[in-house]
């Protein structure tokens, strides 16, 4: 895991030390590889390729990067893993290639010289980003993981191209120091609370889709960020994987079974391939427990694995993965979270997110990842069991506003739109006297007025969408991936939002998430779950193995558990990953809130209406409303204002 950082100068006109540019700009990754840094200046100084190395295979010099090829054609850098890489070196050597080191990079330097870089990318099974210098063709060429574990930005301005794993290597860059920020991306994060691919924050810099590549000759005209975004190919499709596996869904619930626990194996196996210590994440749901009992079986020694204590019983799970810890028999610790750290690191996100981001699990995830990183450099986690799997609470609460929005006339959804918020908070209110203990219990005001607003949406699609809003933009705005992408045919409704946040949520919330906090922290974090060919073996799932009772889901992966712990150990309600923001915001952090959310601050920022964002403020310092999510948008696109545009 490391990271990478260069640029193309199409012009050849670059004012500036191409050796000196390079190191500045791939040393703003010192966090993501801090066990050495590499250069190498191509083509007369017109191409830079930087690496920040986190040793973890082949820890020698031969496994250093800029790499360059056998043949010495190729010159890449790459930040990752490529888990299969030991078949496909045996394929290699069958075919006479010989190999200087032990390194997945080296090998897939000679898969791309011996069957092309698509064909390469198409064998290799991992998480990375990568950019190759053609010294033959004078071609420079991009490429990103399936999923997009792994991020790359790439920028032009000024007849050149700058490239790097976070934003900050491009800032380095003389013609990338004043950036313009892009509306419509600062809309959808609005909006979202992250921002989509291929969008950035910046009008002149994209981000290289997931399970795509492009390929750009040094010589000629410099290709606009349009032309780059018409001329990448993608090498894999989530589209076609789930398209499959409707197609080729298993008849028989044991069989799907079988063949779900035979490629997990292979995928913990592989991911436990490392020349540092390896732990694991055990939350003690599902995911994690799974792969935690996984590795232990895959291991001739005791797995090692963390579990997080959090000082709020809603959040804390120490007591359940212990027990589980304790079944499997893996060498097991607790590292006690202290409030006042999740606090503290509030100030480090706009450093370590330097793009607007406001999920605020990425606290702890933060925090997680320091702690963990004390002990091993490699984390084994559960992430990909929600989207794949249908787990995320979420799924049943839409499915049943689903229910709701076919039961109301279209005249009754749109006339209840405009129903005042006393009136609903009243309704919320008889709701639980008529009904104590039930589900209409926990109905707020808050909740009913959002469910109002969804079920008034026109079909299943923008009704999600709406779900997952926070701020919504105004008529006439850019649809977002929710609406906007082609959905396979046959899927359900479940499936539909199973693969609309695999494709939006998961690459550009999650694992932007998990990579940052991972790598601010030098940790790398791999994901058995995320498989590729999992992925592929999950959709073909029948609906019984999914959420057949339209309110418990992952009842494939809940099955494989089963033949290996006791059944009290699976059925455990589902905890949050977060921080009691609410309060938080009403408290320990409100001046911090109360400074971002001045309303001249937020009218001098020109993306948020400053007087419904103040409106929403006083509710919730007041108790009446909880406006936790759509604050901290606020506060976060207003953090990194301040930390990125005004220094």
């Amino acid at each position: 895991m490391c990271g990478i950082a260069g640029f193309v100068d199409f012009s050849g006109k670059l004012q500036v030390d191409p050796a000196r540019l390079l190191d500045e700009m791939r040393d703003t990754l010192l966090h993501r590889g801090p066990d050495a840094g590499g250069s190498a200046v191509e083509a007369e100084g017109r191409v830079g390729l930087g690496h920040r190395r986190l040793s973890i295979i082949d820890l020698s010099e031969t496994g250093a990067q800029p790499m360059e090829s056998a043949s010495g054609r190729y010159a890449i850098v790459f930040n990752g893993e490529i888990y299969n890489f030991q078949a496909i070196r045996t394929e290699l050597m069958a075919l006479g290639a010989t190999f200087r080191g032990t390194s997945d990079t080296e090998v897939l330097l000679e898969a791309i010289e011996r069957f092309g870089l698509v064909a390469a990318l198409q064998r290799a099974n991992g998480m990375f980003a990568l950019a190759l210098f053609d010294r033959k063709k004078k071609e420079v060429a991009f490429a990103r993981d399936r999923l997009g574990k792994k991020p790359l930005y790439i920028g032009l301005a000024g007849g050149s191209l700058a490239f790097g794993s976070e934003l900050k290597a491009l800032r380095r860059h003389p013609l990338f120091t004043k950036l313009e920020i892009d509306r419509q991306a600062a809309a959808h994060f609005a909006r979202l609370g992250y921002i989509p691919a291929p969008l950035s924050i910046y009008k002149n810099v994209g981000k290289l889709p997931p399970a795509s590549y492009i390929v750009l000759p040094l010589e000629g005209k410099e290709p606009g960020l349009e032309v780059i975004r018409a001329e990448t190919r993608a090498y894999w499709s989530m589209h076609s994987a789930a398209q499959d596996g409707i197609e080729r869904r298993f008849q028989d619930e044991a069989e799907a079974l079988d063949a779900l626990e035979e490629r997990l194996g292979v995928a913990v196996e592989q991911r436990l391939v490392s020349d540092v210590p390896v732990g694991a994440f055990l939350s003690g749901g599902v995911d994690s427990s799974l792969v935690c009992a996984l590795m232990q079986e895959r291991l001739s020694g005791n797995a090692k694995t963390y579990t997080v204590g959090f000082a709020e019983s809603e959040f804390d799970e120490t007591a359940d993965a212990a027990e589980l810890a304790a079944h499997i028999g893996s060498q097991h610790t607790e590292l006690p979270l202290n409030p006042s750290a999740a606090l503290d690191s509030v100030g480090e996100m706009q450093q370590i997110f330097d793009e607007p981001f406001a999920d605020p699990s990425q606290i702890p995830s933060l925090l997680i990842s320091r702690l963990i990183r004390s002990e091993v450099t490699v984390a084994i986690s559960g992430d990909g069991g929600d989207e794949f799997f249908g787990g995320y609470k979420r799924y049943p609460r839409m499915l049943a506003m689903e229910r709701l929005a076919q039961r109301v006339p279209d005249a009754l959804r749109h006339a209840a739109k405009a129903t005042p918020f006393w009136l609903l908070d009243a309704g919320a209110k008889a709701g639980r006297l008529l009904r104590p203990g039930g589900r209409a219990e926990e109905l707020s005001g808050d909740r009913a007025e959002k469910i109002v607003e969804i079920v008034a949406q026109p079909d299943f699609r923008h009704r999600y969408e709406h779900f997952n809003s926070q701020w919504i933009p105004p008529h006439g705005s850019p649809p977002s991936p929710f609406t906007a992408v082609e959905l396979p045919e046959g899927l359900g409704q479940l499936e539909q939002m199973m693969f609309l946040d695999a494709i939006c949520y998961l690459p550009d919330d999650v694992l932007v998430k998990v990579d940052r906090t991972s790598m601010a922290t030098s940790l790398e974090v791999r994901s058995p779950l995320l498989d590729y060919e999992l992925i592929s073996t999950a959709w073909r799932m029948p609906d019984s193995l999914r959420m057949p009772d339209g309110t418990t889901g992952k009842i494939a992966l809940r099955k494989l558990l089963a033949r290996r712990v006791p059944e009290h150990m699976i059925d455990r309600p589902k905890r949050g990953f977060g921080v009691p923001l609410n309060e938080w915001l009403r408290g320990p952090l409100r001046e911090l809130a109360e400074d971002h959310l001045n309303p001249g601050k937020m009218e001098a920022l020109g993306y948020f209406d400053s007087q419904a964002v103040s409106k929403r403020w006083v509710e919730h310092l007041s108790g009446r409303r909880n406006w936790g999510f759509h604050l901290w948008s606020c506060i976060c696109f207003s953090m990194w204002h301040r930390q990125w545009m005004t220094a």
